[in-house]
C-alpha cells in the first residue's frame, strides 16, 4: 500500500508442507533447500520463485496454496533479515496493506444488511466536511469511483512519513490533507484508487457502530472466523507480533511517490546488494488505518479470503451486491475489475493485494474451483519495475499453475 500499484493480476492455487529457501543476490539468505515431495507443480515453483526473487531483490517470500484438484503447497523462501541466516516462516505476521480494504468493505456491507446504512447514502450524511460529499455515495467510495484525491499522493505527507515514522496519525489529519486538494474527477465517472475513500468508510463504521474500527473488525470478522493472528492495531501501536520478518523498502517515501522503482543507475546495485533497502519494520502504519493497517498471517488470510469471496460473512443478497458491484478497471480488459472492497483478477477469481513500506501480500480465491493462493513478502516492491513484490511473485505462480495467458497486463491501476 502506499500504494503506488495494487491489484494487477490473477490468482488461484493450492497448500502442503513444502519448505524451500533461496538466496537472492546480496541478501545473505540461507542456502537453497528445496522440498522433494508435493503436488505436480511444486518442483517448478521451487525453481521459479527464487528466480523471481533474484530478479527483483526480494529478500523473503512465503507461499501458501490450497487446491482441491491440484494439491496443496506451502513454501518459505529466502531470509527474514538481510545479513542474517534467519529463515522465513509460514507463521510470520505480515502487514497486509490494502487487503485491509476488503475488511472495511465487508463491515460496510454488513451494516447495510442490518439496515443501519445504505450503499446509496451520500457520505455527507456521515461527514459533512467532504467536498461535494452530497453527491458521493458510500458505494462510490468503496468502488474507488469517488474522484477524491488520495492523501498518500501529497508530498508533505510523505515527507512526514520519512522524518517522523513513528507518528500516530488520526483519520481527521489524513482527510484534511486529502480535502486540501481539488477533486480529481466527478463522482462515478472514473476508477481511481484512493486511500481517502477507505479512510472515510472507516469513519462511517465508527460512527454507525459506536466502536472503534479495530473493535468492529474484531467483533464482525476476526472472532467469527477464528482469526487469532489478525488485528487492526491502535494508532499508537507500531509493533508487529512475533514471529515476523524484517520488512524492507527501496527508497524513501518522498522518492517513491510516483514509483517504487529505483533510478536506473541504481538498479544493478539494488540487485547485487550494494544499494541497500530501508528497514521499515517498525514504522507506524496508522496513516493507512482502514485502508491498509491490518496485520495477519498466511494461514489467517487463507481462511479470511475464502469466507470473504466464497461466503460466510454476508447474507446472499449482500454477497451478490458485492460481486455485482465489480466493474472493469480498464474497459479493454473486462476480466479484471474492482468493486466494493474486492478485486477481480480473472473470471471467478477474486481477492486483493496489499503493500506498505516493508511488506507486500496477495490473496485470492477461485469461486469455481475452491482454490486459494496467499503470498507474503518482506519487501514493498520491486526496485526494477516498482510493482508490488507479492504481485510479481504471484504472477509467476499463476503462470505456472494456469498458463501465462491468464495473467493480466501490468499497471491496470495504481494506488496513488
Amino acid at each position: 500500500m502506499k500504494m503506488k500499484r495494487a491489484v494487477t493480476i490473477v490468482a488461484v492455487g493450492g497448500i502442503l508442507a513444502l519448505v524451500s529457501a533461496c538466496s537472492p543476490a546480496g541478501s545473505g539468505a540461507p542456502a537453497s533447500s528445496p522440498a522433494t515431495a508435493g503436488p505436480a507443480y511444486a518442483s517448478a515453483l521451487n525453481s521459479d520463485v527464487p528466480d523471481v526473487m533474484k530478479d527483483n531483490a526480494i529478500p523473503g517470500v512465503v507461499v501458501l496454496i490450497t487446491s482441491p484438484s491440484k494439491g496443496d503447497f506451502t513454501a518459505e523462501f529466502g531470509t527474514a533479515e538481510l545479513g542474517s541466516d534467519v529463515a522465513m516462516s509460514i507463521d510470520d505476521h505480515v502487514r497486509v496493506g490494502s487487503n485491509t480494504k476488503t475488511m472495511t468493505g465487508t463491515v460496510i456491507l454488513q451494516l447495510e444488511q442490518e439496515g443501519k446504512l445504505s450503499l446509496s447514502d451520500p457520505i455527507s450524511k456521515f461527514r459533512p466536511d467532504v467536498p461535494g460529499g452530497e453527491n458521493i455515495t458510500l458505494a462510490e467510495l468503496a468502488e474507488m469511483r469517488s474522484g477524491l484525491y488520495s492523501y498518500t499522493s501529497d508530498a508533505g505527507f510523505n515527507a512526514t512519513l520519512d522524518s517522523d515514522p513513528q507518528k500516530a496519525w488520526t483519520p481527521d489529519e489524513l482527510l484534511a490533507i486529502a480535502f486540501s486538494h481539488p477533486v480529481n474527477a466527478a463522482p462515478g465517472t472514473e476508477f481511481e484508487y484512493s486511500n481517502t475513500n477507505t479512510v472515510l468508510l472507516g469513519t462511517v463504521i465508527e460512527k454507525v457502530t459506536g466502536m472503534s474500527a479495530s473493535e468492529a473488525f474484531d467483533e464482525r470478522i476476526f472472532t467469527p472466523l477464528g482469526l487469532k493472528n489478525t488485528s487492526l492495531p491502535a494508532a499508537a501501536d507500531s509493533s508487529i507480533p512475533d514471529p515476523h520478518a524484517h520488512g524492507y523498502q527501496f527508497g524513501t517515501n518522498v522518492s517513491t511517490i510516483d514509483s517504487y522503482a529505483v533510478p536506473e543507475a541504481e538498479q544493478a546495485g539494488a540487485l547485487d546488494g550494494t544499494v541497500k533497502p530501508v528497514d521499515q519494520t517498525k514504522a507506524n502504519p496508522s496513516w493507512a488505518w482502514t485502508a491498509g493497517g491490518a496485520i495477519s498471517t498466511p494461514n489467517d488470510l487463507a481462511v479470511y479470503v475464502k469466507a470473504m469471496v466464497g461466503g460466510g460473512l454476508l447474507d446472499d443478497a449482500e454477497q451478490k451486491a458485492r460481486f455485482d458491484s465489480v466493474q472493469p478497471i480498464d474497459p479493454a480488459n473486462p476480466n479484471v475489475g474492482y468493486g466494493i472492497g474486492i478485486a477481480q483478477f480473472a473470471p471467478g477469481i477474486y481477492g486483493h493485494d496489499g503493500q506498505l513500506p516493508g511488506f507486500s501480500s496477495f490473496m485470492a480465491y477461485d469461486v469455481t474451483t475452491g482454490d486459494t493462493i496467499i503470498i507474503g513478502c518482506n519487501l514493498s516492491a520491486s526496485p526494477v519495475t516498482g510493482e508490488n513484490a507479492a504481485v510479481v511473485v504471484a504472477k509467476s505462480v499463476i503462470a505456472e499453475l494456469y498458463g501465462s495467458s491468464v495473467v493480466p497486463p501490468d499497471d491496470l491501476e495504481k494506488d496513488e
